[in-house]
């Protein structure tokens, strides 16, 4: 028997009515075609990443995170972090490739199969495959359980009834409520000896990606979950719902309100991202035009804006140049008080200059709080 999905109220549909009509804005904006789609696309995956593996306590930049993604070297990601990352990022490229597979159905296997790409590295706790005895979820700074799992024995079949669940149960219900529930039962299921709080918040992404919500990227609650007091109340509302241990009988209404609330929250950041991602880029072709420079050094521009730093070898690939052409345009940008230069050799990067920090700024200042659905209906 799995936790069963909650009666909506009132208040729970017009959340929901308003979520759906950013997503549709944002589906209808995505439709056509612009140079910073690609840009943004990266850096919405890099911060999902970087959101559900500091949850975990693997802590890593933007910066490096987009580096890990296109098979560099981080600079400042120790080996250990990285190789979590990257195992994520594996994951979730798989994700992406599910959410659009015509023949597609959810089984354990699929399941077993993310959480090997996740902790493959991990050979001591048998990725992959069910723990072998039970679970004991701890507070860390306590060392108090909080959670306690189902025994190992049930495991098999709790995981067979979620997959048939996932194929055939409640599809009347919202596409949101059903991943939300899909996330809640996986991970108190918790079938793995780890990755089990990564696998759940990737389960839910799936769900939403095969329902066609949008793509992956743009879909994903996994940023918000992991900032700061957003963490807490992630734990606090699965704490909620589980009630100390397995009991598929808790009321799991303030769960989904959790998430339906985090999707809202997150789609406006989203929504303000593709419209200011727009008008930046709009706005550094106008100056890169007045100075001058080549047209394409708007894309280095750029990735400084949503980041802290640029690599050579990012612009590099982006721009499909060779080293000399990237490097003559990064020295460009940065005798022209766009860009300031770090490091030497391997570890040299770009970091915004004088210029782009006023660009920077003047948007920050701009930022206004987003809008909490249950408080300001």
């Amino acid at each position: 028997m799995l936790y069963g999905t909650p009666q909506l109220e009132a208040i729970d549909d017009k959340v929901l009515g308003e979520i759906e009509e950013m997503r549709r804005d944002l589906k209808y904006r995505l439709a056509e075609t612009h140079r910073w789609d690609g840009r943004l696309r990266r850096h919405l995956q890099a911060l999902a990443i970087q959101g559900s593996n500091s949850i975990e306590g693997y802590r890593a930049s933007v910066e490096d995170i987009e580096s890990i993604m296109a098979g560099e070297d981080p600079l400042e990601t120790p080996a250990t972090v990285a190789r979590e990352i990257a195992g994520y990022q594996q994951a979730l490229t798989y994700i992406r490739i599910l959410s659009h597979t015509r023949a597609f159905r959810f089984d354990t296997g699929l399941l077993h199969a993310l959480n090997f790409m996740m902790i493959g590295h991990h050979v001591d706790k048998t990725p992959g495959a069910v723990r072998p005895g039970g679970i004991y979820v701890r507070n860390t700074a306590t060392g108090e359980v909080v959670y306690e799992g189902p025994d190992a024995e049930e495991v098999p079949e709790l995981l067979e009834e979620l997959t048939g669940w996932l194929n055939t149960g409640d599809l009347d219900a919202p596409s949101y409520v059903r991943a939300a529930m899909a996330h809640f039962n996986l991970v108190s299921i918790h079938p793995w000896r780890d990755g089990n709080g990564r696998m759940s918040r990737a389960l839910q992404t799936l769900v939403l990606g095969r329902d066609q919500i949008t793509t992956p990227e743009f879909s994903s609650i996994e940023e918000w979950l992991g900032q700061g007091r957003a963490t807490y109340d992630y734990y606090d509302a699965l704490a909620q719902g589980q009630g100390g241990r397995w009991n598929p009988h808790g009321d799991t209404l303030p769960w989904v309100r959790f998430c339906l609330r985090a999707h809202h929250l997150q789609a406006q950041q989203v929504g303000r991202r593709l419209a200011e991602a727009g008008e930046v880029w709009t706005m550094l072709e106008e100056r890169v035009d007045a100075d001058g420079l080549n047209p394409r050094t708007v894309s280095a521009l750029y990735e400084v804006f949503v980041n802290r730093r640029l690599r050579r070898s990012r612009y590099q690939a982006d721009e499909a140049l060779s080293q000399g052409q990237a490097a003559r345009d990064l020295r460009d940008l940065a005798a022209g008080g766009w860009l300031r230069p770090y490091g030497e050799t391997k570890g040299r990067f770009y970091a915004p200059g004088p210029r782009m920090q006023e660009i920077k700024d003047a948007f920050a200042a701009r930022a206004v709080p987003l809008r909490d659905p249950y408080r300001h209906a």
